[in-house]
């Protein structure tokens, strides 16, 4: 009998939360994510860069997850408002990467510089986003196969949403070398082309270093909650709710903060940065030049 309950207390089983959710580091996020929300779309309006839609989608996914965290915190029992935290927070970051995928394309195309790009940009936005949205529907489909709620039905959830975050990780891989590649080899051949922000106070390099920033929070996230799933429910991190917050809501909250100070829409609108064009045909073929030159690098 000693044996027998000894081994009963070994037992691990399938926990919705390893702990009682925070009301107020819920509520500070959610507020962060809301605000963060109507900034974008304020900005998104205003240079009409509908590119940058599935970035708000994402903010707004960010926001909601958190509050429904808040309704975690009163029945940790509840399978409803687990589900909808766990799928809303998880598939955020590739409504963000969509957006990243979508800006570097348009910014090679305003730069004149596509023979730079290791992929041509009519595929390199394909490419990167047929790869964000495999990785968000397996995201998806594993949380939606956890709202089964059986202890099967939880676990094989668990290997969907890894095989995802995988997948993502792959695909994001990949899209920083070939951004990196590509501003290895213009950054020296057409510095002198002017690609601005409305303001001014940023040229396309500084829009690179904020993709780079982006990419790398996004990254270091994804990393993070793929170690978290391969750990499993009853791992060290599910254990703790403050990693959560500091690798993924932390991270998220500053990719919005970082890519709404540098926005790629002031750089990259439909209507704006009229006063280059006025100095296009004199530069068009020096541009060429510069860009065919940038290959050899």
């Amino acid at each position: 009998m000693a044996d027998s309950s000894g081994q009963d207390q070994d037992v691990v089983y399938f926990a919705l939360y390893r702990y009682t959710p925070s009301i107020p580091a819920a509520v500070v996020f959610a507020v962060v994510f809301c605000v963060l929300s109507i900034f974008h779309i304020y900005r998104l309006v205003r240079h009409r860069t509908f590119f940058f839609v599935p970035f708000v989608i994402g903010l707004v996914f960010e926001a909601a997850g958190y509050i429904a965290r808040i309704f975690s915190h009163f029945d940790t029992q509840a399978l409803g408002p687990y589900i909808t935290q766990t799928m809303l927070i998880l598939v955020a970051p590739p409504l963000f990467a969509a957006s990243i995928y979508m800006t570097l394309g348009r910014l090679i195309v305003r730069l004149d510089a596509e023979s730079a790009s290791l992929i041509r940009v009519r595929w390199l936005t394909k490419i990167f986003v047929v790869g964000d949205v495999i990785s968000f529907i397996l995201q998806c489909g594993g949380g939606g196969y956890m709202a089964a709620g059986t202890l099967e039905a939880m676990e094989n959830g668990e290997h969907i949403v890894i095989a995802g975050l995988a997948i993502q990780l792959l695909f994001f891989g990949f899209f920083i070398l070939v951004a990196a590649v590509f501003h290895t080899r213009v950054r020296h051949s057409i510095s002198m082309i002017s690609v601005r922000s409305h303001s001014g106070r940023f040229s396309w390099p500084g829009l690179m270093w904020t993709l780079y920033l982006a990419c790398a929070l996004i990254l270091v996230r994804s990393v993070f909650r793929v170690v978290e799933f391969v750990q499993g429910n009853d791992g060290f991190i599910m254990r703790r709710e403050y990693l959560l917050y500091i690798f993924d809501a932390l991270l998220m909250a500053l990719t919005g903060i970082a890519l709404g100070f540098v926005f790629p829409g002031s750089f990259l609108d439909d209507h704006g940065n009229d006063e280059d064009e006025d100095d296009g045909d004199e530069d068009e073929e020096r541009k060429r030049g510069l860009a065919e030159r940038a290959t050899s690098v």
